[in-house]
């Protein structure tokens, strides 16, 4: 990649103040919200454990344990976000933002797609019938984000 390294003080080699790792983190707690927001609070298709338990105060506490794990994600990723700005010497154009942003959310989606629906069995998208479609889904969505995402971040 053009320009994530530069010549610093003495000659010495140190990373570029590049915005794609405080943005990837951005995304995936972005990603993270609108799963727990849409999935577990407006459409209310699972909770975190819903597959595990049926107790609804287990799930709901749960449920908030994620959003504050996401909440944290974001503001780690703003604080660096923040921190590369206003400390950078390159700049950079709202592809190198909005790239990593929609890599992480598929990030995000492929990690706990994958995790949560099939290696712990935690819960579904949806559960019934066609619960296997909605998990499939969920993943394709996934890669289709950070495909996107890396396709953007690279065309800047």
């Amino acid at each position: 990649m053009r320009g994530e390294w530069e010549r610093g003080e003495r000659g010495a080699r140190r990373p570029s103040e590049s915005v794609f790792g405080p943005a990837l983190l951005l995304g995936i707690g972005l990603g993270g919200f609108v799963d727990g927001i849409v999935l577990h609070q407006i459409l209310r298709w699972h909770h975190l454990l819903t597959d595990r338990r049926d107790d609804l105060t287990a799930n709901l506490v749960a449920d908030g344990l994620f959003h504050a794990a996401t909440w944290v994600a974001v503001a780690v990723g703003l604080m660096w976000l923040w921190q590369r700005v206003r400390h950078g010497t390159s700049s950079w154009r709202w592809p190198a933002l909005v790239g990593p942003l929609l890599a992480g959310w598929g990030l995000f989606n492929l990690a706990e797609g994958t995790l949560n629906h099939h290696l712990l069995d935690l819960h579904h998208v949806r559960s019934g019938p066609h619960q296997a479609w909605y998990d499939v889904g969920f993943l394709m969505l996934g890669a289709a984000l950070t495909l996107a995402g890396m396709s953007i971040h690279r065309r800047r």
